[in-house]
């Protein structure tokens, strides 16, 4: 297949700019509120408290999320969901303005920070299955797979911008103004979002009631082992695997390597990933993918103990360019299996419960990682995150052979000829 099959299509390269500062955007800020609430508090329970807002009103409403995905118009939902980024990003701006923080109380800062992010997790819920969605409204089926992987190239790519630059632009000009900075790139992302035409809704349920439609999403993932199998290992590593939750503390106290390091640190997964990507372009995943995706996940577990016990800056790093690199593979295999076996009716909900299973389990993962520091210490909670995830591996290889077994060659065989 063509490598840049993909890129042939002017409307896909427009919105390949919108995921990249879509992204890049939300990573940084994230990034950014993580220092801003370590450096305020020194807690590790603080930086859990950042991911326990992002996945609460996640798991709420992604399922409902997903139902109205599949209802509606998706590039004009997707304008609405970057405007109320854009409004959250601009509030996170004001609130750190260091006139505003020397007036009134810690506690007031931390309370708007985390309803901010609340908010944003809310919006974040909608905007997984949008993207999905429209991806498949903008380039033919029969290029979906290589859609995927310049989607994920893009996600991976802007992954790795967004920390670095966090953490270069937090020594640089401080937290306020990096914060304007990413303001500035969610107007970007608006910006070219217009430039893509409004998209036919391809449901034959309209209107069809909401718990009917959750209910036919839900069974449809369960009912697939292939997709059901992808979800849940990723889902465990992610959450057990969390280890990036607690960069700010590893670089600010253990390996004492300030705001840049920081950044480094942030950043090498996604380095890692995002080599894999442009590398998986012109040379594809889909055969043999469910041991592939069991090997990548088990290299990812084992990194992230090598880094747990490193105390070595460039082994740190080593450690988690290697994790990114081992992850960019799971994510391609996952959104290849998630793009061929998913009807275009059900796309959105069908990526609302993606959301659930691996997006929220970022923010549950930083939750768990920073309850875990609490309780067992950093190190530790490193280390047992790692070893939960080499033993997730183990027994989904043993349950589940027909998952081992997984191989996507005919399923994309199929799509390239029609």
């Amino acid at each position: 297949m063509d490598p840049y099959a993909a890129l042939r299509f002017k409307e896909f390269n427009i919105f390949l700019v919108v995921r990249f500062a879509m992204v890049f955007a939300w990573s940084m800020q994230f990034i950014v509120i993580e220092w801003q609430v370590y450096s305020m508090t020194k807690d590790p329970w603080n930086l859990a408290l950042i991911g326990l807002m992002e996945i609460v009103p996640a798991v709420l409403i992604a399922l409902f999320a997903g139902h109205i995905v599949d209802q509606t118009e998706k590039r004009n939902l997707l304008i609405k969901c970057i405007l109320g980024f854009s409004v959250i990003s601009l509030g996170l701006f004001f609130i750190s303005d260091p006139d505003l923080i020397a007036k009134v109380s810690q506690q007031t800062i931390l309370y708007s920070i985390y309803f901010l992010v609340f908010l944003g997790g809310l919006v974040r819920a909608f905007i997984g299955p949008t993207v999905f969605s429209l991806i498949a409204l903008i380039v033919p089926k029969k290029i979906y797979p290589n859609a995927a992987t310049w989607s994920s190239s893009t996600w991976q790519v802007a992954s790795v911008l967004g920390p670095a630059l966090a953490g270069f632009s937090i020594s640089w000009i401080g937290v306020h103004w990096s914060m304007c900075s990413i303001f500035g790139f969610s107007l970007l992302a608006l910006i070219f979002l217009l430039q893509i035409s409004r998209k036919p809704i391809l449901n034959p349920k309209i209107g069809e009631p909401v718990l009917q439609s959750l209910k036919d999403g839900l069974k449809f993932v369960f009912n697939s082992q292939a997709i059901f199998g992808a979800l849940t290992l990723d889902m465990i590593a992610v959450l057990f695997g969390g280890a990036v939750a607690l960069l700010p503390i590893y670089a600010q106290d253990i390996l004492h390597v300030g705001a840049e390091g920081f950044g480094i640190l942030r950043a090498a997964p996604a380095v890692g990933a995002s080599i894999t990507m442009l590398g998986s372009t012109r040379f594809p995943l889909h055969k043999n993918a469910g041991k592939k995706l069991l090997w990548a996940v088990f290299a990812f577990g084992v990194c992230i103990i090598v880094f747990g016990i490193s105390k070595l800056f460039w082994l740190s790093v080593i450690a988690l360019f290697i994790s990114g690199a081992v992850d960019g593979v799971s994510m391609i295999i996952r959104q290849t299996i998630l793009q061929l076996k998913t009807p275009d009716n059900m796309r959105g909900r069908v990526a609302s419960v993606n959301s659930i299973f691996v997006g929220s389990s970022n923010e549950l993962g930083a939750f768990e990682s920073g309850v875990a520091a609490k309780l067992l210490g950093t190190v530790t909670a490193v280390v047992f995150g790692g070893c939960m995830t080499l033993l997730t591996v183990g027994a989904t290889a043993i349950i589940s052979p027909s998952f081992r077994r997984l191989d996507l060659s005919k399923e994309v065989e199929e799509h390239g000829k029609d």
